[in-house]
């Protein structure tokens, strides 16, 4: 898995960024690439650059080996992100990748957790099966 920040920011701010907020926010550095768009190329293709405003909202793909976008999530930017939530998002599909789509991960999973069997037979009782 690979770990991509983009936006429109130089790559000056994002030092900045990292050296006077994140570090003092987590106490380590950004541990993935923040690579720049000033232009908002990128974001224009994902559709979360405002041209007009010369903005992105904050938006998230997660992508799959194929190029296939698995999941998404786009805020405006003054709303934050549940990085915990992303962490599990992943993890989810990585499990449900992992087991070639055999197992399913309900709402809430967690790693460890029980699955699901996706199938005709779970029609109507996931509620039976699934006691997070």
């Amino acid at each position: 898995m690979e770990v991509l920040a983009i936006s429109i920011d130089t790559v000056f701010t994002h030092k900045a960024w990292n050296d006077n907020e994140l570090v003092e926010m987590i106490g380590k550095d950004v541990p993935y690439p923040m690579l720049s768009d000033p232009k908002g190329k990128i974001g224009s293709l994902y559709g979360v650059y405002d041209k007009e405003a010369q903005l992105n909202f904050r938006g998230l793909f997660i992508i799959d080996k194929e190029g296939i976008i698995q999941a998404l999530s786009v805020l405006p930017p003054p709303v934050g992100r549940d990085v915990d939530e992303i962490i599990r998002e992943i993890q989810a599909l990585q499990h449900v990748e992992a087991t070639q789509g055999a197992e399913a991960t309900p709402a809430n999973w967690e790693p460890g957790q029980a699955t699901l069997k996706p199938g005709p037979e779970l029609v109507g009782k996931v509620w039976k099966e699934w006691k997070p």
